[in-house]
């Protein structure tokens, strides 16, 4: 008999983004040099196709897989888009920036201070993934942020 498993293993207890990319050993390589991501896990099919990949992205797990046709597996450019980001709180928003856009990334908003307390930037990879990355900078109760949400114009 084997020792008892962890059903829930300590690096599983959020939710894991798992993207489906067309190029996926070039997104893993894109990955390490634009936010310095780490991959833990790379299972390549027979053909070279990336049946499954694990990267960190500083706590932030994330997985992907090149796309299948065959099981209706594509990436966002397939789809002609896409309609999920992907949020990672960095150290330094500001240079994480820097260093994506040099490596190839679009920016889609510059980093910018937030109501809620973040300095925020949102970014877009060549594979068509959206990234929100994010560097706490104050610490707002959630009734301040309702207030300068509504000062802002929005719902209260």
């Amino acid at each position: 008999m084997s020792a008892k498993v962890q059903a829930i293993p300590d690096n599983s207890t959020g939710a894991t983004p798992y993207l489906r990319i067309k190029g996926a050993t070039a997104a893993l390589d894109f990955y390490t040099k634009a936010f310095g991501a780490v991959e833990n896990l790379r299972l390549p099919m027979p053909d070279g196709a990336i049946g499954h990949a694990d990267i960190s992205i500083g706590a932030a797990r994330v997985m992907l897989s090149d796309e299948f046709p065959g099981m209706n597996i594509f990436g966002p450019k397939h789809w002609g888009g896409t309609s999920v980001a992907i949020q990672i709180y960095v150290g330094d928003v500001d240079a994480f920036v820097a260093k994506a856009v040099a490596a190839g990334c679009k920016i889609i908003r510059q980093p910018t201070n937030e109501f809620y307390g973040d300095r925020t930037a949102i970014l877009e990879d060549p594979f068509g993934h959206v990234w929100f990355f994010n560097t706490r900078i104050e610490d707002v109760s959630h009734d301040d942020m309702q207030r300068r949400m509504a000062a802002m114009g929005g719902a209260a």
